[in-house]
């Protein structure tokens, strides 16, 4: 019985059968899918250990599938392990500024080595991950619970309106985190157009 789901996301049948024949025998179980609609549907139903993402794909792109597979990670509150695969570098730090914190990038085409060493790292960056806003949020959203609850006891602010203060914060701080990658991928196309 394999113990890890393992999902490919590639058009390429070469790339699928490459990653599934690099990887100890018995451990993984190798789930394939051709395009970005496929994987997405294969992440939710599956619920896979790692991810391993082409950029370049049909129906929904890898720069789409990236982006919901963060949002189901804020949502989780866990990030699941991902190794993004493009031909060409320059295609993924166009959109990610590198250094790539929460993911790894390995090129094609790849090395046994290199594919093992990239789901290790992988693996490790996902731990370090921790959902938008980060701890401070979580520890403000506390903060902010506690003074709630004492205010409502002296007849302050109602938990639906606290509540729905939180729900505007948690979108403010999604609205911010847009901006700032926006910012980094408006830089990034700055500084090639310079170059």
């Amino acid at each position: 019985m394999a113990s890890h789901k393992i999902l490919v996301i590639d058009d390429s049948k070469v790339i699928q059968r490459m990653v599934r024949d690099m990887l100890p025998p018995g451990n993984f179980d190798v789930l394939q899918a051709k395009d970005g609609e496929e994987g997405l549907n294969l992440i939710r139903e599956a619920n896979p250990n790692l991810i391993m993402l082409d950029f370049l794909l049909p129906k929904v792109s890898g720069w789409e599938v990236f982006q919901e597979i963060q949002k189901m990670c804020d949502t989780q509150g866990r990030m699941i392990p991902l190794v993004l695969m493009s031909g060409r570098k320059e295609e993924v730090s166009e959109k990610i500024s590198e250094p790539f914190e929460f993911f790894e990038f390995i090129e094609k085409p790849f090395e046994k080595k290199s594919l093992m060493g990239a789901i290790k790292l992988a693996m490790a960056k996902a731990k370090k991950w921790k959902p938008s806003g980060g701890a401070g949020a979580a520890a403000g959203a506390a903060a902010g619970a506690a003074a709630g609850a004492a205010a409502g006891a002296e007849g302050g602010a109602s938990a639906a309106e606290i509540q729905a203060l939180k729900k505007k914060i948690a979108a403010m701080q999604s609205e911010i985190n847009a901006l700032k990658k926006q910012t980094t991928q408006i830089m990034s196309f700055i500084k090639q157009k310079l170059k």
